[in-house]
């Protein structure tokens, strides 16, 4: 699969699932409880830190935890 594919199916993962497509990003790191708390707090906080992670991280391989 194309990285930009990649890039697709995880901004539609934040969109939809946030938590998830952080997760799919960089792991079941901190970034990724950072977004669950953001998701409970409010859905739109959690989309954007979501989106934010994936479109600053670029097209790098989630990280091992």
């Amino acid at each position: 699969m194309k990285e930009g594919s990649k890039d697709i199916l995880r901004i539609i993962a934040a969109i939809i699932l946030p938590p998830l497509g952080v997760a799919m990003q960089v792991g079941l790191g901190l970034q990724f409880w950072i977004n669950i708390l953001l998701t409970i707090l409010g859905f739109i906080p959690g989309i954007i830190h979501a989106l934010y992670i994936i479109l600053s991280r670029g097209s790098s391989t989630p990280a091992r935890a």
